[in-house]
């Protein structure tokens, strides 16, 4: 049977790092992420960390804390029926149960978990849409707040830990996907 994997964890944690290993094993990639960015795109916004939070809440508010897996499930449905896919980016308890519900026993939550100080440091230094700490710690108190993103995290099926290099992340990715054969 074809399985989603669907990564979760804090900004900066190592989320694309982790999904870009399961794409070069021939995954299928769900971005979740990219409903806000595509929204951002057809309203002609600039992206902006306070525009993406507002999209995120927006659409929350109007389709239900389960937006995004509802938005994303024909399209889940679809590349699974082909291979295995990776989703990044689900954020909410409600998404992590919809798509349970949904995904017939195919869904398996991957957890990559760093501690702040590591993940500031990585946001402040990426080429894509840096944050700053001020910024990074009020993206993080959205998400807790207002986006029930602590239930996935606190479920998942497997966690690694990204206090180290990316080579360090990269292994550990490896090995848990060698464990999924």
């Amino acid at each position: 049977m074809n399985r989603v994997v669907a990564v979760v964890g804090m900004c900066g944690s190592g989320k694309s790092v982790a999904t870009d290993l399961f794409v070069a094993n021939n995954w299928e990639k769900v971005y979740f992420g990219g409903v806000t960015l595509d929204t951002l795109k057809e309203r002609d916004m600039e992206i902006t960390p306070d525009n993406e939070r507002m999209i995120r809440e927006e659409l929350r508010e109007k389709y239900g804390q389960a937006a995004y897996a509802v938005k994303l499930l024909p399209k889940i449905k679809e590349l699974l029926l082909a291979g295995n896919v990776v989703a990044d980016g689900l954020y909410s308890w409600s998404e992590y149960k919809y798509l349970q519900e949904n995904l017939e026993g195919a869904l398996t939550i991957l957890c990559i978990i760093s501690d702040r100080k590591s993940r500031y440091g990585r946001l402040e230094n990426r080429p894509v849409r840096p944050l700053s700490a001020g910024e990074a710690t009020g993206r993080d108190i959205a998400e807790i707040e207002n986006l029930e993103k602590g239930g996935p995290i606190a479920i998942a099926d497997h966690y690694i830990v990204n206090n180290g290099t990316k080579e360090d992340l990269e292994r550990q990715v490896m090995e848990y996907i060698r464990s999924l054969d």
